[in-house]
Order: structure tokens, then C-alpha cells, then sequence
């Protein structure tokens, strides 16, 4: 979902770990296939995937890595640098990364899920804070380049804060709760788990559900390399429908979707439960329309989204220039649409 290295870094990053080529670990020999996912630990569909091993099943001759993230910004670090085939990552980092100075060669595969009570805009009880226009001279807390950082940055601005009158400090989530209990910010921005334990003391100025409907709404979605794609075509069909099947088990079954959820975040499954009702689960049947991903005669609205992000970005100075409609549009992979989630 959910910290934009300097050019350098990514560059050295690229050079030290990027040893593949985007596709399977470069391994070109059909006997031993490899699928590396990157994925990161907030309710969702794609944890339900791992816990289940739905992937796994579908393809049982690849072997499957599982490396868990912290951020957006850190995956967009890990395709520069060629050492992830498929990631869940919020929609504002992958504004980022199809922007220039990015330009990271990955697709929109999938959505899963639509930001909505999981993230939110927290001020700590004790600094009197009861609303965004309250937040000037305080400190808050956000993951950079992050879906909650774009939400954040939104939040301020459609209340008129500019960003020059509060302090950011960027942390990523457990490091938020951390510096929380040590009394160092006064509001954070931030998703589920961690943002669990900031309204224990803390209250709820603006939620992602709450920026959606005025018209600034945040995702997480599954990208894949778009070198992976194209040697791996039916790898990227089989985790599509695993993705789907997890959809399905989280409206058909929600206790047996959260203790799967539950098992992956260590918590109660009640817990997980609760956390994943916050959230906006589409279904397989869904990502088709043209809300969303499309298919291949029409590509979704989607691709609108995520340049109007691009375009909130550039006014913010977080990119240096927004990326055309039709290279976005590019990058929503629609091949097999729909029937590939069938």
C-alpha cells in the first residue's frame, strides 16, 4: 500500500540486488519456474492467497516467494531494482512509479480493495486537535509516497493547510505506532493494523472513505512486471483467479476469510473480522466494468484514476510530469479480460 529513494540509491539498489530480468528470476528453463510476490500486511484478499496457498495449488511447478514490504515506496525500489515479479501496492505509489523520473515497466492487473475506514487521519487525543484545519504548527506522522501520504496531502488541501504550515515526519506504520507511544507526533496517517493502536487515544479527523466521495479515493492493487507478463502469461491468469477466489471467500464466508487474514497479521480472527469490514471488497465480476480494470475491447476507468493521481502528485511536487492517459492506459493489463477471472 501502502519513501521515494533518491535516483542514486534506486541506481546502486538496481545494481547490488537486481540480478533478474523482471521475469520468473530470469530463469528460462520451463523445469524450474519462479514467481517472486511482494506483499505487505494490512487485511486484504491478497493475504487470504498466501495463508491459503491458493497460488501454490494453481501452480504447483513454480516455486512461489513470498517477501513481506512495508510500503509502496519500497516495492517500487524492488522493481527498479528487478527483484519482484507481482506486488499488492497502493494506487498513489504506482502514480509514482509510471511517472517520470520512474517510469517503472509494471501493469495494473488487479484491485484489491478500495481505501475506505482502513486508513485514516488520526490526532492523538492529548493535542487538543478536533479537526484537519486544527493541524497547523503540529507534527504528523505518514508513510512518503504512500496512499495514506497522497490522502494526507489531499486532506490538507481541501481544507486549506498548506503543507509548509505542519511538520512531516516519514515513518513507516510500525514506526508510527512507535513514535505514537512515545508521545512524538501529534496526528498520523496511516492504514490497518497500525492504525488500530492510534485511536486507542487518539480520533478520527478523515477517513480514505471520507476523501473518496469528495472525490479523491485511494486503492490497493496487484501490478506485475511487464516482462513477467509477457513470458508468463498464464502464471499471471492463475494468480488473477486465486486473487478472485479470495475476493469470493471474503463475501461468502467472512469468519473463514478472517481467520486466514487473522493467521498472516497474528491477530484474533474477530480482530480481522472487524478490520476487514472497514475496507471496499469488489468482486471478480466487478474489475471488468468499466469502473475499473475493463477489458481488452475497452480499457476501465481505472487508468482515469490513477492519472488524476499522477496530476495531484505534479501540484504537490512529488513527480517531476504526469504521464498521458493513453501510456496509462497501457499499463492496465486487460489481456484475457474477463474470461481470465472466470
Amino acid at each position: 500500500m501502502k519513501k521515494l529513494l533518491p535516483i542514486l540509491a534506486v541506481a546502486l539498489l538496481a545494481a547490488t540486488t537486481g540480478c533478474g530480468n523482471g521475469a520468473a528470476s530470469g530463469n528460462t528453463d520451463p523445469a524450474k519456474k519462479t514467481i517472486r510476490i511482494a506483499y505487505q500486511a494490512f487485511p486484504s484478499g491478497d493475504l487470504i492467497v498466501k495463508n491459503q496457498r491458493l497460488l501454490e495449488k494453481s501452480l504447483p511447478d513454480y516455486e512461489i516467494t513470498w517477501t513481506k514490504f512495508d510500503s509502496g515506496a519500497s516495492i517500487n525500489t524492488a522493481f527498479v531494482a528487478k527483484s519482484v515479479d507481482i506486488a499488492a501496492i497502493g494506487s498513489s505509489p504506482v502514480a509514482r512509479g509510471l511517472s517520470a523520473p520512474l517510469h517503472i515497466p509494471y501493469q495494473v492487473a488487479f484491485v484489491l480493495d478500495v481505501a475506505g475506514d482502513n486508513e485514516a487521519l488520526v490526532a492523538r487525543n492529548a493535542s487538543g486537535v478536533t479537526s484537519v484545519d486544527g493541524l497547523r504548527g503540529k507534527k504528523i506522522g505518514t508513510s512518503f509516497a504512500s496512499t495514506s501520504h497522497y490522502s494526507l496531502l489531499a486532506a490538507l488541501d481541501r481544507t486549506g493547510v498548506k503543507e509548509s504550515e505542519v511538520t512531516l515526519v516519514d515513518l513507516e506504520p510500525q514506526d508510527i505506532v512507535a513514535a505514537w507511544t512515545r508521545g512524538d507526533l501529534d496526528a498520523a496517517y496511516t492504514w490497518l493494523p497500525a492504525l488500530d493502536d492510534l485511536k486507542k487515544d487518539g480520533r478520527v479527523l478523515v477517513s480514505s472513505r471520507d476523501l473518496a466521495a469528495a472525490g479523491k479515493p485511494t486503492l490497493d492493487l496487484g501490478v506485475v512486471s511487464t516482462a513477467f507478463a509477457e513470458a508468463h502469461p498464464e502464471a499471471v491468469d492463475a494468480w488473477r483467479k486465486a486473487e478472485g477466489q479470495a475476493l469470493d471467500l471474503i463475501a461468502a464466508e467472512p469468519a473463514k476469510a478472517a481467520a486466514a487474514v487473522g493467521a498472516e497479521l497474528n491477530i484474533s480472527a474477530a480482530d480481522a473480522q472487524r478490520q476487514l469490514s472497514q475496507g471496499v471488497f469488489l468482486r471478480p465480476a466487478d474489475l471488468v466494468t468499466d469502473e475499473w480494470l475493463g477489458t481488452e475491447a475497452k480499457v476501465g476507468r481505472l487508468a482515469e484514476n490513477l492519472v488524476s493521481a499522477a496530476e495531484f502528485l505534479k501540484s504537490q511536487r512529488k513527480i517531476d510530469a504526469v504521464p498521458d492517459l493513453a501510456t496509462v492506459q497501457k499499463a492496465i493489463y486487460v489481456k484475457g479480460l474477463p474470461g481470465a477471472l472466470s
